[in-house]
C-alpha cells in the first residue's frame, strides 16, 4: 500500500515537473511591454563614450518615456542623462545637443556631457526636432512645420497658428496627397532650418531655412537613415526633397546642398542628381571629397533595389558601388580615412555588416551573425565599431567590435534580467518548394518547454509589404515569441515579394497578388501540417497590411485555416487605390488607376470572392489608417456577417496603419490570442497541447 502510494506520489510529482515545464513563462504582452527599447548609438569624438536613447514603456500612463544615456565603450554602467531623444555631440565631446519636450513642447536643447547644466536652445511655436550639429559645432540644424509663407518667422507662425485655432473646422483641398499615414495635409509644412550656435552661452541665434516654400524636407521617407547631413567642413548641407508636381504619384526625390547660413539672396538651394527615381540619405565622407548615398532606377516604384552610390565631388564623377549586388542597401557609413563605405544588405533574413573600397572593390564582411546589425559608426581611429544588433529571439542591444573582424562585446544589459525570467525561443529555419519549384524560406518559433512528442496548434504569419521580410529582427507589433508563449507553433513565411532573396523574386508579386504568392503560402501550410509535431486540424493564420490582404483572399480561396486575423487588410482593391495617399504604390502594382486597369483591379481584389468565405475570421483597423483606410476593414467585417460566417471586428478609433499606444497593444494582443484561442484551444494555461 505504502508502495503504491510512493510511485503514485512519484507520478505525482513527476507529471507536475513537466506541466511547470511545460509551462514555463516566455515572452508575454506583459513581459514585451516591459522591454527597454535602445536605439541611436553615437560615438562621442575622443572614441570613448557612446551616447544612446533607451525608451520605457508604461502601460498605465499608456505613454512611452525616452531618456539619453551615455556608456564607456570599453564597457561598464550606463549613466543616465536625462529625459530626450536624438543625442548629438558637439564641442568636442564636452556637450551633447538632443531633441526634448520635457517642458511640454517640441524643442531643440543642450547639456554637458555629463547631464548637467541642460539648457533649450529654441523655443519656436511651430516647434522643433531632428537636430544634427555640424563638426565645428558653430551651427546646427533641425526639421520644424512652418507657415511657407511665414519659414521661420516665428511671430507669423504663431499668429498662424493662433488663426488657425479659431477658424471653422473645415478642409478645402485642392490638390493630392491631402493626407498621409496618419495626418491630413495642412497649410504647413516641414523644413529645414539652420541656427548658430553658441556655446558658451548655451544659446542658439540666427535661424534661417534652408528649404523655403510649400515643399516637405526631408520628404516621406522609404526607409533608411537621415535625408540631410552637414558637410565635414561646416559650410554645406545636403538634403534630399521631392519637387515633382504631383508627389502622391512619384518617388522622385533628388539630392540638393545649400550653403549652412541659407540660400544667398535671391538664390535657391543646387541640385545636384537628376535620376527620375529616389534618391536620397546623403553622407559627405570626413575628408569631404565624396558623397554617398542610396538611390533606386525605377520611378515610382517604392520597392527597387536600393544602390549604394558615390560622387567625386570635385569630378561630379558617379560611380554605382554596388551594382553587381543583388541586395537592397540600407544603413551605410564611411570609414574616417574615407577610404572605405561600411554598409548593411537584408539577405535572407538576416543582415550583417559589410564594406568596400570607396573607388570600388570586393565587398568584405566586417561583422556578421544570425542576426540583424545595424546603426555602425567607428571611433576616429578606425579601430573599433559600435552597432545595434537584435534578433527573432532578443531585442537590441548597443554592441562593440574590431572594425575588421572580432567577437562582438555587449555594451548594454538592460534586458537580461527580463530575459532570464521570460526566457525567448531561437528561430529555427525551414525551406519549402513554394509556386515554380522556387524555395521558399520560413522561420519557425515553437512554444516554451515544447515536446515534440506532442501536437500543437500553429499559426502562420503573414508578413505586409507585399515587398517585405520576416528575419532575425525583434518586433513590437507582431511578436513571434508571444505567439508562442501562448503555446503554438509559429510560422513566418518569406513568399514571393519578400525582400532578402533578389529583386526578382520581389518583383514577382507585381500586378500578381493572389497568384505566386499565396501558392506559396499554401505550400508552406502544407509542409507544417505535416510537421509531426503540429495538429494539421488546428491551423490558423493571421497578418496586416499585405499580409491582411493575403488573409481576405485566403477566405474566398481556401477553407483549411481553423480560423483568420485579418489587421488594415485591403479588401476591395478599387476602394483602396482610390482612397489611398500614396498613389505611386497602386499605379506601379497594377498597372494604372482602376479605370486603366479595371481586370487587374478585378482579378485580383477580395470582395470578389465573398461568396466563399467560411473561416472564422477576427478584422482589426485603425482609424487613422490612411494608407489603408478603415473602411476596408469595416467592408469586410460587413461581408462576413452578411455571409453568417463567425467574426469580430477591433477598430481603434486613436490608431493608424500600426498600433503604437500601449494601452491598445496590449488590448490588441489580447484580442488576438483570444480569437486564435477561441478556435484553437492553445494557451497553455488553458488545455496546452494535445495527443
Amino acid at each position: 500500500m505504502m508502495r503504491r502510494a510512493w510511485f503514485g506520489n512519484l507520478f505525482g510529482f513527476l507529471l507536475l515537473a513537466g506541466l511547470l515545464h511545460a509551462q514555463q513563462p516566455g515572452m508575454d504582452v506583459n513581459a514585451l511591454l516591459s522591454v527597454v527599447r535602445l536605439s541611436d548609438p553615437q560615438i562621442s569624438p575622443d572614441g570613448g563614450t557612446v551616447a544612446f536613447v533607451a525608451q520605457t514603456i508604461d502601460v498605465a500612463a499608456n505613454a512611452k518615456h525616452n531618456s539619453i544615456y551615455t556608456v564607456p565603450i570599453a564597457g561598464g554602467e550606463p549613466k543616465l542623462l536625462g529625459a530626450g531623444d536624438r543625442p548629438r555631440w558637439a564641442s568636442g565631446g564636452s556637450k551633447i545637443v538632443f531633441d526634448s519636450d520635457r517642458n511640454g513642447s517640441g524643442q531643440i536643447w543642450i547639456m554637458n556631457a555629463d547631464g548637467t547644466g541642460a539648457a533649450q536652445l529654441t523655443s519656436l511655436a511651430t516647434e522643433a526636432s531632428d537636430v544634427t550639429v555640424a563638426a565645428d559645432s558653430k551651427h546646427i540644424i533641425f526639421t520644424s512645420e512652418v507657415f511657407p509663407d511665414c519659414g521661420i518667422d516665428d511671430a507669423c507662425n504663431k499668429k498662424a497658428l493662433d488663426a488657425a485655432k479659431t477658424a471653422p473646422h473645415a478642409r478645402i483641398i485642392n490638390s493630392l496627397l491631402y493626407r498621409h499615414w496618419t495626418t491630413w495635409q495642412g497649410a504647413r509644412r516641414s523644413h529645414l532650418i539652420s541656427a548658430a550656435l553658441d556655446l558658451s552661452a548655451g544659446a542658439a541665434s540666427d535661424f534661417k531655412d534652408l528649404t523655403p516654400g510649400n515643399r516637405e524636407v526631408p520628404p516621406f521617407s522609404l526607409g533608411g537613415p537621415d535625408d540631410y547631413v552637414i558637410s565635414p567642413n561646416s559650410q554645406e548641407v545636403c538634403f534630399a526633397m521631392n519637387t515633382d508636381e504631383q508627389p502622391a504619384t512619384s518617388t522622385n526625390s533628388d539630392l540638393f546642398v545649400v550653403p549652412i547660413g541659407g540660400p544667398i539672396v535671391g538664390g535657391e538651394a543646387r541640385k545636384i542628381t537628376n535620376n527620375p527615381a529616389a534618391d536620397s540619405s546623403p553622407q559627405y565622407s570626413p575628408d569631404g571629397k565624396y558623397l554617398a548615398w542610396r538611390a533606386q532606377q525605377r520611378p515610382g516604384y517604392e520597392s527597387d533595389r536600393w544602390r549604394l552610390l558615390v560622387m567625386d565631388r570635385a569630378t561630379g564623377t558617379v560611380t554605382v558601388l554596388t551594382d553587381l549586388l543583388d541586395r537592397w542597401v540600407n544603413s551605410f557609413t564611411f570609414s574616417p580615412d574615407s577610404r572605405n563605405i561600411f554598409f548593411t544588405a537584408t539577405d535572407r533574413g538576416r543582415q550583417a555588416i559589410q564594406f568596400l573600397p570607396v573607388t570600388g572593390g570586393a565587398i568584405q564582411i566586417a561583422v556578421n551573425g544570425d542576426n540583424t546589425l545595424d546603426d555602425m559608426q567607428l571611433t576616429r581611429d578606425g579601430k573599433t565599431m559600435v552597432f545595434t544588433r537584435q534578433s527573432g529571439s532578443e531585442p537590441v542591444q548597443i554592441m562593440r567590435a574590431a572594425s575588421r573582424g572580432g567577437a562582438p562585446v555587449a555594451l548594454t544589459h538592460f534586458n537580461d534580467d527580463l530575459l532570464r525570467s521570460h526566457p525567448t525561443q531561437p528561430l529555427e529555419e525551414m525551406s519549402t518548394k513554394g509556386s515554380e519549384d522556387a524555395q521558399i524560406q520560413s522561420f519557425v518559433v515553437k512554444p516554451p518547454g515544447f515536446d515534440p512528442a506532442q501536437k500543437y496548434p500553429a499559426v502562420i504569419l503573414i508578413h505586409g509589404g507585399p515587398e517585405g521580410e520576416w528575419g532575425q529582427s525583434w518586433s513590437y507589433r507582431w511578436n513571434e515569441q508571444v505567439f508562442a508563449s501562448a503555446g503554438y507553433v509559429v510560422v513566418m513565411p518569406n513568399p514571393r515579394g519578400s525582400v532578402g532573396f533578389g529583386q526578382k523574386f520581389i518583383d514577382d508579386v507585381n500586378g500578381d497578388w493572389g497568384g505566386r504568392a499565396y501558392q506559396d503560402i499554401m505550400a508552406v501550410t502544407d509542409a507544417v501540417a505535416a510537421l509531426p509535431y503540429v495538429d494539421k486540424d488546428r491551423i490558423a493564420a493571421a497578418g496586416a497590411s499585405y499580409g491582411g490582404y493575403m488573409i481576405d483572399w485566403i477566405l474566398g480561396h481556401t477553407d483549411r485555416f481553423k480560423c483568420l486575423v485579418s489587421h488594415a487588410g485591403v479588401f476591395d482593391l478599387t476602394g483602396e487605390a482610390e482612397s489611398t495617399e500614396e498613389l505611386w504604390f497602386p499605379i506601379w502594382e497594377f498597372g494604372g488607376m482602376p479605370w486603366q486597369n479595371p481586370e487587374m483591379y478585378a482579378k485580383w481584389s477580395p470582395n470578389n470572392y465573398v461568396k466563399d468565405f467560411k473561416t472564422p475570421t477576427l478584422v482589426i483597423h485603425g482609424e487613422l489608417d490612411f494608407r489603408i483606410p478603415y473602411t476596408q476593414g469595416l467592408a469586410l467585417f460587413t461581408a462576413l456577417q452578411m455571409e453568417k460566417v463567425p467574426s469580430r471586428l477591433l477598430v481603434f478609433p486613436d490608431e493608424g496603419h500600426w498600433v503604437l499606444h500601449p494601452q491598445n497593444s496590449l488590448l490588441w494582443y489580447q484580442t488576438v490570442l483570444d480569437w486564435l484561442s477561441t478556435y484553437e484551444k492553445a494557451t497553455n494555461d488553458k488545455q496546452g497541447p494535445t495527443n
